[in-house]
């Protein structure tokens, strides 16, 4: 047994080592230096806290309930896309562009956390004594009837939201020693930070929070304490919910939001998520910043039309060499 772990552990330094050496060379034929590694790395890393916030929530509904939401993305695109609604009312046309952002930011997060409810009461509660495999493809089949309708409102067409420092449509750009740096990273950079705080706060100094991590360390504990699971259930899913929403709306300016972008940030999030051993709230943020900074610097040195692919090679090779996340420390023991 220990000769088996010391081969995989070996085995994994040696084709880490061998990615590496391949992209420094890739990278220099491409005649890359750390300005350019650096501004692949930050504009990767925008990326990542957005996946970190959706692996934030698939945990939360994770630890709670045992259910891997694959609707996570949903909530981010519906965030984006109500915003979009909202900022382009023709009845607030008279409004001033940031208190139009402003109450773009409110409408979506709470009509996402309204979403996120009633998704819990309607389509997972029924089934709350079921598999979990038959709860996990409810939530897939969730996920395509939240793409569905989104097509049918806002169609196919993809669609912008003002940036939030210039007010404009199109971001305001900051240079720093030959790095470029557009402004709404730092909005969404402060942003995942002010979550994990208030998140903290939240699950170490209010009574839902901690009745919420009660549930995840033990779902039959807490129900003898008086906590009821079925509730923090609900709870869950409406704070994973807001969760996306935020993700969402902040990333809107930085992208072009439309009906089919919550496939790819909800499979990135999940990624994310088993890179933190589903369990793992901060092992998950890790695990989203890395996989938004190594799958940016992949198509940087390789081609742009592969990047998604990198996030799923990862995947693979945590399944195979850390099962229980990147920050775990427990070993593996097999039985004979």
């Amino acid at each position: 047994m220990k000769v088996n772990t010391f081969f995989k552990q070996t085995l994994a330094i040696v084709i880490l080592i061998a990615v590496v050496s391949g992209a420094l060379y890739l990278g220099n034929q491409k005649n890359f230096g750390w300005p350019q590694y650096t501004q692949l790395a930050l504009e990767g890393l925008r990326g990542g806290a957005i996946y970190a916030l959706i692996a934030l929530g698939i945990v939360t509904i994770y630890n709670v309930t045992g259910i891997i939401n694959f609707a996570q993305g949903g909530f981010a695109m519906l965030g984006a896309m109500l915003a979009v609604s909202v900022n382009n009312a023709q009845q607030l046309s008279e409004m001033g562009v940031g208190l139009r952002l402003v109450l773009a930011f409110f409408v979506a997060v709470s009509l996402t956390t309204l979403v996120g409810l009633l998704i819990e009461r309607l389509a997972i509660y029924p089934a709350r004594n079921a598999e979990p495999l038959t709860q996990i493809i409810i939530t897939v089949g969730v996920f395509i009837v939240m793409q569905g309708v989104a097509f049918l409102i806002w169609g196919s067409d993809q669609y912008t939201l003002p940036a939030f420092t210039t007010l404009e449509v199109r971001d305001m750009p900051i240079r720093f020693s030959g790095i470029l740096i557009k402004a709404q990273s730092f909005w969404i950079w402060g942003t995942v930070a002010i979550v994990m705080v208030l998140l903290y706060y939240f699950f170490e100094k209010t009574m839902w929070g901690k009745a919420l991590r009660a549930c995840a360390i033990n779902r039959q504990a807490a129900r003898l304490m008086g906590i009821s699971p079925n509730r923090m259930s609900a709870l869950s899913f409406a704070l994973a919910a807001a969760l996306g929403a935020i993700g969402g709306f902040v990333l809107g300016p930085a992208t072009r939001p439309s009906y089919d972008m919550g496939l790819t940030l909800g499979l990135k999030g999940f990624v994310a998520a088993i890179m933190g051993g589903l369990v793992n709230a901060p092992a998950a943020v890790l695990g989203g910043i890395l996989l938004g900074m190594i799958e940016n610097l992949g198509a940087g040195i390789t081609k742009a039309g592969i990047k998604d692919i990198f996030a799923f090679i990862i995947l693979i090779f945590v399944l195979l060499f850390r099962p229980d996340g990147i920050l775990s420390k427990r070993e593996t023991v097999e039985k004979v």
